[in-house]
């Protein structure tokens, strides 16, 4: 069974995901980029890809920095190298016979040099969908879960029930 890696371009998701691009564009970035660490989180339950989410801070001098978060790799770029690069020499490393790298992006140049290394690329709408679809089937499944939790099976069959109901009215005259 082949490994599954989920290389996100995180700004591309910020400036197409409806929530997202609304929060960035009540200038309130950081959290915006907070709920796609969320979202993307929720999605690592169903998706089982190992995510990696990287931010370019190229322009952010001495921000370089990886660290887990909501069991996801995050990734602020170094100094003058920008996410696409980044994702791109990350891309060549991960992808392997063993291994299926896929990467969400919407960026048009990006995504031939994920294919020329063998890797997937998805559009940053195309993933939002997906997980707006595996949170659909979640909820469903929940919700169908409660249902049949909830229905009370009684320990009696109506034969037993009736045969009870006799007794005790016998016992009460």
């Amino acid at each position: 069974m082949k490994k599954n890696y989920l290389i996100v371009d995180a700004y591309n998701m910020i400036g197409h995901w409806p929530e997202l691009e609304k929060l960035k564009k009540m200038d309130e970035l950081a959290d915006a980029r907070d709920l796609l660490l969320q979202i993307l989180s929720d999605y690592y339950k169903q998706s089982g890809a190992d995510i990696i989410v990287v931010f370019d801070a190229m322009h952010v001098p001495g921000l370089t920095r990886s660290y887990q978060q909501y069991k996801l790799e995050v990734v602020w770029t170094a100094e003058g190298e920008t996410a696409d690069s980044y994702i791109e020499s990350l891309t060549a490393q991960l992808q392997t016979q063993f291994t299926t790298v896929t990467v969400a992006t919407s960026d048009q140049a990006e995504q031939w040099a994920i294919f020329s290394q063998g890797a997937i690329r998805i559009p940053a709408w195309e993933l939002y969908q997906n997980i707006k679809r595996a949170q659909k089937e979640v909820s469903q499944q929940a919700k169908q879960y409660q249902a049949e939790v909830t229905v009370r099976r009684s320990p009696w069959d109506d034969g037993q029930l009736e045969k009870l109901t006799d007794l005790m009215n016998h016992l009460s005259d």
